[in-house]
């Protein structure tokens, strides 16, 4: 198959989107498949794959930088006009996803499209006009082109009685996960991280992998976490009951850090917090992370936190939980599909005491963090592996072949 994936995020960008092509790319190209990405122009950034493929693009750097394609360009169109292709794979329902659905068109080939966010939730980037105008906006234009599209996929099923409210009545919607890449993940070193952060054998550590914006409702997570690592220098023991029942064993707050992998426009504000809190010492606040080296941020963690409402999926998620790591995590969309609660880790309302009740529980119980991290790791790779998703997206896009051909 010659495959066509379009898409306004891409490397060097990090993010969910750029994972998830990367991921598929990689595992159809080994199953002797072709594939073409067409993605935005990123400036200072040199392709070492001659099948990607780059529209003009205008750099922007608001929240964090993300260069915006112009979807219309002469040379993409000289180029797309004589490639071969069989399917076209859409990530986006605006700027590249108008291309895609064009040259789908032209071309009489499948259009596929994933639902990746709710895009209600990044309304905010849009800052010259109001929120719930842009929200309502963007959901009426990714409805209409998911309606038109050959099929629809999402990446868990937890986001499809949204969609269906929302007024997406395209007949195939098939939950596809981006699946972790095991590769990317081998050869993990805990002692790299903490070694590099001067973080002692006896500490234990908090982990959040996550774009410091708004839509990741990170200052939730902050404010939830401030009472535990706000006794960072206390002298005192402290015990606290769970609402999950029980007591909490002894556990010294001192021996607590909070690791933060990411950037975003929050990162000052966030930074101030814990100065106005008296937490500096117990947050480490590593910026942005290269994925390929985020394997050793899971290794060198005891337990992954998470707030984020926006996603459709999670691959951090999953990326945490293949690396045994127990989770706590704000019910919501995408992440209650990874998850099983009190299986794996903590599934809680967006609610501080609740969130901190549940750290506190695993902080506590080393015995009970072991089991969670096994079962996040068997979870993970029975069901969230690239080579498991890839089968199932190639099959998606075969079906959509034949049934065009049909």
């Amino acid at each position: 198959m010659n495959i066509a994936i379009f898409t306004n995020n891409y490397l060097p960008n990090p993010y969910g989107v750029t994972v998830s092509v990367e991921s598929f790319r990689r595992e159809f190209e080994k199953r002797g498949h072709t594939v073409y990405v067409f993605a935005p122009h990123f400036p200072e950034y040199k392709d070492t794959n001659a099948k990607v493929w780059r529209y003009p693009s205008i750099d922007i750097n608001f929240k964090f930088r993300f260069p915006l394609p112009i979807s219309y360009s002469w040379r993409m169109n000289r180029i797309l006009k004589n490639l071969k292709i069989d399917i076209i794979h859409s990530q986006h329902p605006n700027l590249l996803g108008t291309s895609a659905f064009y040259w789908a068109r032209k071309k009489n080939i499948p259009l596929i499209f994933t639902w990746h966010t709710l895009y209600d939730h990044y309304a905010h980037f849009a800052r010259v006009l109001p929120q719930k105008w842009a929200g309502n906006w963007i959901i009426k234009k990714a409805v209409n082109y998911a309606n038109q599209a050959d099929a629809l996929v999402v990446p868990t099923d937890s986001i499809i009685s949204i969609l269906k409210k929302w007024g997406v009545r395209n007949r195939n919607i098939i939950p596809v996960a981006t699946g972790v890449d095991e590769k990317e993940l081998e050869e993990a070193d805990k002692n790299v991280v903490r070694g590099k952060y001067k973080i002692l054998p006896d500490e234990t550590v908090l982990l959040l992998v996550s774009r410091l914006t708004q839509e990741k409702n990170v200052e939730f997570i902050f404010r939830a976490l401030r009472s535990i690592l706000k006794n960072i220098s206390a002298d005192a023991l402290v015990v606290r009951k769970s609402e999950q029942g029980g007591q909490f064993a002894r556990q010294s707050t001192r021996k607590i850090k909070f690791l933060v992998a990411g950037d975003g426009d929050l990162l000052p504000k966030m930074k101030k917090y814990c100065a106005d809190e008296k937490i500096s010492e117990a947050v480490i606040f590593a910026g942005l992370v290269p994925h390929k080296e985020l394997k050793n941020y899971y290794a060198g963690a005891d337990i992954f936190v998470y707030a984020s409402k926006s996603e459709t999926q999670g691959m951090i998620i999953s990326e945490a939980m293949y690396m045994g790591l127990p989770i706590v995590a704000v019910k919501a969309t995408g992440i209650s599909s990874l998850m099983l609660n009190r299986a794996n880790g903590f599934l809680v309302e967006e609610n501080e005491k609740e969130f901190s009740e549940a750290v506190l529980k695993l902080i506590s119980d080393i015995e009970l963090r072991k089991r969670f991290g096994e079962a996040s790791g068997k979870i993970a790779r029975e069901n969230f592996t690239s080579e498991v998703c890839a089968k199932k997206m190639l099959e998606v896009y075969q079906v959509a072949i034949k049934s065009k051909v049909n």
